[in-house]
C-alpha cells in the first residue's frame, strides 16, 4: 500500500506596514508576528516604509512595492500580511502587482477567531464579523455572470451574480444578528436571575495573552485552555469562586483585547464584553513583565470607558510578577495587586481585595413581628445573628444582622 505524507508546512510570510509616526511600528510588527504565528504562518521578513500617509494605489509606494515583489520572488514568499485594514481595491492592486496572496490585519485576526471559537455564540460572532468584512470585497464579472430569466416578465439580464451574493450575505447577517440578539436576551435573563438570588459577578478583562485564563484556572480549577498564543480564549467561561469571607461569586473570563482592534470585531464581540459592564467588580489583568504593559492597560481602560464601567470597582492585577525584579510606576486603574497566576503568589491578597470591593451583603436591622409569625423569627435566628430579642405587648422585637436579601423579604416589619 502506498502512503501519502501530507506535509502542511507553514506559509512563508512577509509583514508589511507604513510608519506614519502615529504608533510604534516595531511594537505593532511584534504583535502582528505573534498573530501570524498563532495562525500558522512563518514570518520571514518585515518590510516597512516611512510616509506621511499610505499611498492610495499601492500603500507603500510604487518603488517599494517593486522592491517587495523582488523579495517575494527571491525568497518564495507565499503571503503578504499588511499591518492595517486594506480597502478591496488596494488589496487587488497589490496582489496583481506582486503576484502574491495579500491579507490584512483584520482578516488575520478573524482567521484566528474562527479557529478558536467553540461556543455557538462565539461562532455566530465570528461569522457576522467575517461576512461584514467580506461584503464590500465581493467582486464579479458584472453582466457576464447575469442569470437569464426563463418565464414571462423575467426575460433579460436579471440581477447579476454579484448583486445576488450581496443580497444573500445581507440576509445572512440579519439572520445571525437576530440569533445573537436572542442569545443576548437569554444571557440578560440569567444575569437578572443571579442578581435576584444575590449572586455577585467578577469579570476578568485585559490584553490578550496576559494570563487571564491561567488566573481563572488558579482561582477556580476551571480547566480553561491556556497557551502562549494570542486569542486562545474567545468564549466566556463562568465558575463559582469562594472568597475569604465565605461569600461565593461568579468569576467570568472574557475575550482578550488588542490594540487597533478592527471595528468589525469590536461590534461583533461587544455582547460578550458586556459581561464586564454588568459585573460588580472588574479584574483588569496585565502582563507586568511586558515592555508594553502601560499601553496594554491604556487599551483596556479605553474599552472599559466605552462599556460604561467608569463607576465600577476595578482592581489592576499585575500578573507574571515572578518574571520581573520590580514593578515600575504604572498608571494602574483602580487598586492594584501583584500576583503570579502560575505560581500562586499574591492570590490570597487578590481574594481579600475582591471581598473588600464587593457591595455589602449583610446589615443590621430592627424588626417587630406579630406573634403569628414565630416562624419568621426562627428563620432569622437560623440564618442570621440575633443580638436582641424581646417579647412585647404588640409583638416580638428583634435586632438582627442578616443577609440584605433576607431582610428585604421582611421589610414591612422594619422599625
Amino acid at each position: 500500500m502506498d502512503y501519502i505524507i501530507n506535509d502542511l508546512s507553514p506559509e512563508r510570510a512577509v509583514l508589511v506596514g507604513v510608519d506614519t509616526g502615529e504608533f510604534d511600528i516595531e511594537s505593532s510588527f511584534d504583535e502582528l508576528e505573534e498573530l501570524a504565528e498563532t495562525a500558522g504562518a512563518k514570518v520571514v521578513a518585515r518590510f516597512s516604509q516611512k510616509r506621511a500617509r499610505p499611498d492610495t494605489a499601492t500603500y507603500i509606494g510604487q518603488g517599494r512595492l517593486a522592491e517587495l515583489k523582488s523579495i517575494c520572488e527571491a525568497d518564495d514568499i507565499e503571503l503578504l500580511i499588511f499591518d492595517c485594514e486594506l480597502s478591496p481595491s488596494l488589496q487587488r492592486n497589490i496582489e496583481t502587482r506582486t503576484d502574491v496572496r495579500v491579507i490584512d490585519r483584520t482578516i488575520l485576526i478573524l482567521d484566528i477567531f474562527a479557529a478558536h471559537a467553540m461556543s455557538g455564540e462565539g461562532k455566530l460572532q465570528v461569522e457576522i464579523a467575517q461576512l461584514k468584512y467580506m461584503l464590500p470585497r465581493l467582486g464579479g464579472k458584472g453582466t457576464s455572470l447575469s442569470r437569464l430569466g426563463g418565464g414571462i416578465g423575467t426575460r433579460g439580464p436579471g440581477e447579476t451574480k454579484l448583486e445576488s451574493d450581496r443580497r444573500h450575505i445581507r440576509r445572512r447577517i440579519k439572520s445571525l444578528e437576530g440569533e445573537l440578539s436572542n442569545l443576548k436576551k437569554r444571557r440578560e435573563l440569567l444575569r437578572e436571575r443571579r442578581r435576584k438570588n444575590g449572586v455577585f459577578t467578577v469579570a476578568i478583562v485585559g490584553y490578550t495573552n496576559a494570563g487571564k485564563s491561567t488566573l481563572m484556572n488558579a482561582l477556580t480549577s476551571a480547566g480553561v485552555l491556556t497557551m502562549d498564543k494570542l486569542f486562545v480564549t474567545l468564549d466566556p467561561t463562568s465558575r463559582s469562586l469562594a472568597l475569604p469571607s465565605g461569600r461565593n461569586v461568579m468569576l467570568v473570563d472574557t475575550v482578550g483585547l488588542i490594540r487597533r482592534l478592527p471595528h468589525h470585531l469590536v461590534e461583533a464581540f461587544l455582547s460578550t464584553l458586556e459581561v464586564a459592564a454588568a459585573a460588580d467588580v472588574i479584574l483588569n489583568v496585565c502582563d507586568a513583565s511586558s515592555d508594553e504593559c502601560v499601553e496594554h492597560l491604556r487599551v483596556t481602560d479605553e474599552l472599559l470607558d466605552r462599556l460604561g464601567c467608569a463607576q465600577k470597582p476595578v482592581i489592576s492585577v499585575l500578573n507574571k510578577c515572578d518574571l520581573v525584579a520590580g514593578i515600575a510606576d504604572l498608571p494602574v486603574i483602580g487598586k492594584s495587586v501583584m500576583i503570579s497566576a502560575l505560581t500562586g503568589k499574591g492570590l490570597d491578597k487578590l481574594l481579600l481585595q475582591i471581598d473588600k470591593e464587593l457591595p455589602p451583603t449583610r446589615r443590621q436591622a430592627e424588626l417587630l413581628f406579630p406573634y403569628s409569625m414565630l416562624g419568621s423569627v426562627a428563620r432569622l435566628r437560623r440564618d442570621g445573628v440575633i443580638h436582641t430579642e424581646e417579647f412585647r405587648e404588640d409583638g416580638i422585637y428583634v435586632r438582627v444582622t442578616a443577609e440584605i436579601s433576607l431582610l428585604d423579604s421582611f421589610k414591612h416589619f422594619f422599625l
